[in-house]
């Protein structure tokens, strides 16, 4: 199918609160009164807590529906076909911040080892976090929102407990559930416990010196940094996507054979690992080719799931055939 290019706000219809369920309507107000339209919306399934709702009048338009979310984000609903292309090159690009994981790992380990409490120190203090904890970013408004939920960039220093050789976090991440990490990294340990002796004057964890005064970690900040270090776009999202499909490539290496069971028993642990559903870990977290090849009888050599360097080198030769570069 060739898809056309959608305008949010342009045509289209809009969502309007009626009893206890919603009526549609054209930009010039009339109803939408067509079945097969309003069965095509329903298909949808636009949240019910989405407000300023647009929905395209084009079932072949790339973006289907747009609509704020309770903690004022944009959300998108996005054609099938578009999403299929979509998730491809965003595997693709994955597979790219794979190979670029050692250059990036090399300038952390470096700015980990400066002295004080500078912004690239605490940004490394953050990535390494990401790399070996796969938290999700986090965003202010979902922690200055009803929901009150935190994520890496919004943790507090309340959260978080410096043990002798571990790093515990303990907070409500996304969905209001409880999420316990540990961290076992002298270098993150020894900074954070160096951190939570200074009087910053903040309720957050990750902060850094900027002239005389404390300034708070942002999500952009992180971001920011991962593209400065990298050399190429990538976000934290990448972090915990490449992190997925790594564990499931190991995992299902260790299973004696194929069978029909595995893959859900998998995308179990890949899910308690990143701290969501399984249906969300196989939907975005993990690249589906890992699933694919695997009930192809095709895995990583199950030797090199000895070690995560080992293993990331095996996922990129496995995958190296299979993409779109």
């Amino acid at each position: 199918m060739r898809l056309r290019r959608s305008t949010p706000g342009k045509g289209g219809y809009r969502r309007k609160g009626r009893g206890r369920g919603f009526s549609y309507h054209h930009a010039d107000g009339a109803a939408v009164t067509d079945r097969a339209e309003l069965d095509r919306i329903k298909a949808l399934v636009i949240p019910p807590a989405w407000r300023d709702v647009w929905i395209s009048d084009d079932p072949r338009g790339h973006i289907q529906a747009v609509g704020t979310d309770a903690a004022g984000r944009r959300q998108y609903r996005y054609h099938d076909v578009w999403r299929v292309k979509r998730d491809a090159a965003k595997f693709d690009h994955v597979l790219e911040v794979g190979e670029r994981l050692p250059h990036i790992r090399k300038q952390v380990d470096a700015d980990l080892h400066t002295r004080g409490f500078g912004r690239d120190r605490i940004l490394a203090v953050a990535v390494r976090l990401l790399d070996v904890g796969c938290f999700r970013i986090g965003g202010e408004a979902y922690a200055a929102g009803e929901e009150g939920t935190f994520g890496l960039a919004t943790l507090q220093r309340e959260h978080v407990a410096v043990p002798r050789g571990t790093v515990r976090f303990c907070y409500p991440a996304k969905g209001g559930i409880e999420r316990s990490v540990d961290v076992t990294d002298p270098d993150v340990g020894a900074v954070l416990r160096k951190l939570l002796r200074q009087d910053t004057g903040q309720e957050e964890l990750l902060v850094y010196r900027d002239g005389r005064r404390w300034a708070d970690v942002r999500s952009g900040d992180i971001n920011a940094y991962l593209r400065d270090v990298g050399g190429i776009e990538i976000s934290a999202k990448d972090f915990r996507t490449w992190h997925g499909t790594v564990l499931a490539a190991r995992l299902l290496a260790r299973e004696p054979r194929v069978t029909k069971r595995a893959v859900p028993r998998v995308m179990r642990e890949v899910s308690e690992f990143l701290g969501n559903t399984p249906a969300v870990a196989r939907a975005s977290y993990v690249d589906p080719r890992v699933v694919d090849l695997y009930s192809g009888g095709v895995t990583i050599p199950k030797a090199a799931t000895a070690t995560r360097e080992r293993s990331e080198a095996a996922v990129l030769e496995l995958l190296a055939d299979t993409s779109g570069r």
